[in-house]
């Protein structure tokens, strides 16, 4: 695993999601770190750290989980989009008292299908989002490489988070794009059904990499729930 740190406050901790990269995170660095040390994660097999074995669900949980403890964060906000939020959901299960928020962004957890029937309707899922950034999601999905791929989807599609989501005791936003065709929606409201106390924020005319599609809206929903409402000066 690899990371970049930037800003000052308390500590923001961003897990990409499956063909993802740390990068995927940049319109929304410069607004995160006004308030915040934020650290980007490359999972083992993605990004800067594309040369290794990419990691099952649970084990990059439980890697994330060790690198926290080794760097003695706490009062964390954590983040996570796509297979990231799945894994953040086990972090934040297993290890409530480190996590005091939880930003889920179209996570992957309750989602049941084949990876066949998912890899179909990754196109749509290209065409419903910011195309400009489709060169980025291929160019960081052939750095990854097939078979890291095809290892992360097949994981990700067996293991469901739906027993674990009672355990998670964290203050928790679930941020979805309206439009989301790799993710649906209606997942995302039951994610946020599922978990004690859970907040819900629905992006409008936004994909899948919400992001990136609205970075502005998407900012704002995070710092708001985390720092409470920006007034403009």
């Amino acid at each position: 695993m690899h990371y970049s740190v930037s800003g000052k406050g308390s500590p923001m901790v961003l897990v990409h999601g499956l063909s993802g990269s740390s990068r995927w995170w940049r319109r929304n660095l410069a607004a995160l770190t006004q308030s915040h040390r934020v650290y980007s994660l490359d999972l083992s097999g993605y990004g800067s750290a594309r040369r290794q074995r990419a990691l099952s669900v649970r084990e990059s949980a439980a890697l994330i989980a060790d690198w926290l403890e080794a760097e003695d964060l706490q009062g964390i906000t954590l983040i996570g989009h796509s297979m990231g939020g799945h894994i953040c959901i086990r972090v934040a299960a297993d290890h409530p008292q480190r996590i005091e928020n939880l930003v889920l962004v179209c996570a992957s957890g309750l989602l049941k299908a084949s990876a066949y029937r998912t890899a179909l309707n990754l196109p749509r899922a290209l065409v419903t989002g910011r195309k400009r950034f489709v060169p980025r999601i291929l160019t960081d999905a052939l750095l990854a490489g097939p078979l890291n791929l095809w290892r992360s989807a097949s994981d990700l599609l067996k293991d469901s988070v739906q027993d674990c989501l009672p355990q998670i005791s964290s203050r928790t936003l679930v941020v979805w794009g309206e439009r989301d065709a790799l993710v649906p929606l209606p997942l995302g409201e039951l994610l946020a059904e599922s978990i004690d106390g859970a907040q819900l924020a629905v992006i409008p005319h936004a994909g899948h990499v919400v992001m990136v599609d609205a970075p502005e809206a998407f900012n704002a929903a995070v710092l708001n729930f985390v720092d409470g409402p920006q007034v403009d000066e």
